[in-house]
């Protein structure tokens, strides 16, 4: 749950007046990728007749993905990478035409990396219920218009259920492995309680074994910012002008969840108390350049995602539990037959290393035992995007262990 994005992840930094510029004119009603937009380095994959596990159906569902390295002739090298709650299927590659942004693992992906595309054949979907290229709230429904509010309510297990059909259309049998962070990391932990005889190995970073009540209580309020918008319009606000969609319900939103993704330490070393300009914020009009930092990345979210999609996939994020139905957490973890890279950080305040360390106790067969490899970071939660050099070690371990 964190801004997965490469220029959004960088160690924060107060506003500067380019960064101001960079924001000028009215954001647009939903920040979705549509159809009739530049594909950039995306591939689609549509499927028909998708159940959810809350009874609902999709006629048609569409997954979005891109891919880096060739799969070999025995089918075995297969690397699914899974985003954060706003990431998209851009891993790797420069921002441009499709592409709000560049590649938010650049550092991770690529001929040499620690995921070698030169090695593996590399996948990266967009999550079912996103908005940049899989369908989702802001795509076309039944009735041709936006499905809005109405798109069914998806589970964590619905969007890997939805995987799976990605998986069989590209003639993956088993992955030699599952990596994501965060609530990519929740998918990979789902992948390998799911279906063990699919996933070789697994890698799951910063992520927990439930969504937490505190966890869910977080989202609770960043969800009622946007729905309390007077132009969130009940989740039918497609048709509004620029600037007239709730862009300031969803900016709200990242601006609460931002305080989650960073440490105290780096906010309190980076900004202090420092003014945004020269004015005075004590009671003269001006402001804190903490403040500024936190409206520039909110109002520029607004500008690359969609208000609804945000809702669907937070709701998602708040099913997860992978003990559910199969016995409780410690029996679905046993059950698991994976090895397991499980990797924590120590300033995360979102999903706190207690989490990642009670999945490396009940998973059989991890690389460390019955402990979390745990990072020390400033970055909070978004350590598993920025400390790449850390993170790549341990990948290269993971993905170098035979199976």
């Amino acid at each position: 749950m964190d801004w997965q994005t490469s220029e959004d992840t960088v160690p924060s930094a107060p506003v500067t007046e380019a960064d101001a510029r960079s924001l000028l004119g009215r954001p647009p009603a939903s920040g979705a990728w549509r159809d009739g937009d530049p594909v950039g380095d995306r591939r689609f994959a549509t499927f028909r007749d998708f159940r959810t596990e809350g009874g609902r159906e999709l006629p048609v569902f569409r997954i979005a993905y891109e891919t880096w390295g060739e799969l070999n002739d025995a089918g075995d090298n297969a690397v699914l990478v899974l985003h954060a709650l706003t990431g998209d299927s851009h891993v790797r590659g420069a921002a441009g035409p499709g592409h709000a942004t560049s590649g938010w693992w650049d550092d991770i992906v690529g001929p040499g990396g620690p995921i070698d595309t030169d090695r593996w054949f590399v996948v990266a979907p967009n999550m079912l219920g996103g908005c940049q290229g899989s369908t989702g709230p802001a795509s076309i429904g039944p009735t041709g218009t936006e499905w809005g509010a109405r798109f069914p309510y998806l589970t964590t297990r619905d969007q890997v259920a939805a995987q799976e059909h990605l998986a069989d259309a590209l003639g993956v049998g088993t992955w030699a492995a599952v990596i994501g962070g965060s609530m990519g990391g929740m998918h990979a932990l789902e992948w390998a309680a799911t279906f063990p005889d699919r996933v070789a190995r697994v890698g799951i970073l910063a992520a927990p074994p439930v969504n937490t009540a505190d966890q869910i209580a977080l989202n609770s309020v960043q969800l009622e910012a946007i729905q309390i918008d007077p132009r969130f319009q009940g989740g039918d606000y497609y048709d509004a002008g620029d600037g007239d969609g709730p862009h300031r319900g969803l900016a709200l939103a990242r601006r609460m969840a931002l305080l989650n993704y960073r440490s105290p330490a780096e906010l309190n070393l980076r900004f202090q108390r420092s003014w945004q300009s020269g004015v005075s914020p004590l009671g003269h009009g001006g402001r804190f350049a903490v403040e500024s930092y936190l409206d520039f990345h909110g109002n520029k979210f607004t500008r690359r995602f969609d208000a609804n999609s945000y809702i669907t996939l937070v709701e998602a994020m708040n099913s997860h539990d992978v003990g559910r139905g199969r016995g409780g957490v410690e029996e679905a973890l046993a059950s698991i037959t994976a090895t397991a890279l499980v990797l924590g950080i120590d300033s995360d305040r979102l999903f706190p290393i207690d989490g990642q360390h009670r999945i490396a106790r009940s998973i059989p067969n991890t690389l460390d035992g019955d402990t979390a490899v745990v990072i020390s970071s400033d970055f909070g939660h978004d350590g598993f995007l920025i400390e790449t050099a850390v993170v790549g070690m341990h990948l290269r371990r993971l993905l170098d262990t035979p199976v």
